[in-house]
């Protein structure tokens, strides 16, 4: 048995709770193909007033490769000038290799008070071991995201608790700053956001090591992963 794939469950399930609970799930034309619970891949989205898509992908190969994956991402809609909340980890049994949480800068930069409030609430969090962050990586997340590696059991669970956290005042606080967001401006922002995210290989690499039909992997990281707004 491993406690961090059994803190990564919980986890799975208290933010799949916590949108059901402020959001409504909706049906995305196209994601449903990649929502194969029995096949170890869940993919679901949510909305409401002030939040145009809240996603969570997760693909648990634990049986057949000894890994689980979980991809978390929250866009405001494109008259709120809020953050991107962000939350992705990789695990095997014994240790996360990969945890990652920002509240990613949109149309109101990194001045804004949901930005400069998160740095704030991970300012005395530093991981055991930092992950280096490549130049897509670098042109839209903030100085202050959690990006650490080789995370083992305890520092596990304080990463977990902070991501909670972090999501539950996100929710609470994303819709005060709906109406002052410039349409294009947030499209715009949003959409950079994606393409840099698009440029990450190791997402792809990653899924199709896991089994995943490459095909599938390359259609979903473009269209459904991050898909831009048109």
């Amino acid at each position: 048995m491993s406690i961090i794939w059994n803190k990564l469950i919980e986890c799975q399930d208290d933010i799949i709770q916590i949108f059901d609970e402020q959001a409504t799930e909706f049906q995305e034309p196209g994601l449903d193909y990649f929502n194969k619970p029995d096949g170890g891949w869940i993919n679901r989205v949510w909305k409401n007033d002030y939040i145009r898509r809240a996603h969570i992908d997760v693909v648990d190969a634990r049986k057949t490769k000894g890994l689980w994956m979980m991809h978390v991402c929250v866009f405001p809609n494109l008259h709120n000038d809020g953050p991107i909340y962000g939350f992705d980890v990789i695990a095997g049994k014994s240790k996360m290799t990969g945890a990652f949480h920002d509240f990613s800068a949109s149309s109101g930069g990194e001045d804004h008070p949901m930005v400069q409030w998160y740095q704030d609430a991970v300012k005395d969090f530093i991981p055991e071991k930092v992950r280096e962050l490549p130049e897509w990586a670098r042109n839209i997340f903030t100085p202050s995201m959690i990006a650490a590696s080789n995370v083992k059991e305890e520092e596990a669970g304080v990463i977990i608790q902070i991501a909670l956290d972090n999501l539950y005042m996100y929710l609470d606080t994303i819709g005060e700053y709906n109406g002052q967001g410039d349409k294009d401006i947030t499209l715009a922002s949003q959409n950079y956001y994606c393409h840099n995210q698009q440029q990450n290989p190791h997402t792809p690499r990653v899924m199709k090591s896991l089994g995943l039909n490459e095909a599938d992997v390359d259609k979903f990281c473009t269209d459904m992963l991050f898909p831009k707004v048109n």
